[in-house]
């Protein structure tokens, strides 16, 4: 049981909140900034994706992971949210041409780097028929 005061904090000044983090490793992974994101990383970091049903375990092997993706990608945060040690994204990235919308849960270890990422890179798809009276499409 949680007994600290109503009023005190969840987080202390030098552990960054799961929101910080998460833009923070976004911020590193378009800068190109290997070691900074890895920095984020905890060593037994995992990563998934459910719908291609990867996982990456460790950090070395998950930041060449982002080092050796392929294509001039970019990524340009539309949202962050967290508390506590979770934290969430919500992703515009571009490859090539191609622009996707992803989004990241992100699970912090006690000393605030990344225990957990899971990603979830959702296809466009036309929506089926009979709604057309209830939707606006843009």
């Amino acid at each position: 049981m949680d007994t600290r005061p109503i009023d005190t904090p969840l987080t202390t000044p030098d552990v960054p909140t799961a929101a910080e983090v998460a833009a923070a490793y976004w911020a590193a992974a378009e800068a190109r900034d290997w070691a900074a994101f890895g920095a984020l990383l905890a060593d037994d970091v995992v990563y998934e994706m459910p719908q291609t049903r990867e996982r990456i375990r460790g950090r070395d092997a998950y930041v060449q992971f982002n080092r050796e993706y392929p294509g001039d990608w970019h990524t340009s945060v539309q949202r962050v949210v967290g508390t506590g040690s979770h934290g969430a994204t919500w992703i515009a990235f571009a490859v090539d041409g191609r622009d996707e919308v992803g989004v990241s849960f992100f699970d912090l270890a006690a000393d605030g780097r990344i225990a957990t990422i899971t990603d979830f890179w959702p296809e466009p798809y036309a929506p089926p028929p009979g709604r057309e009276h209830l939707v606006e499409r843009w």
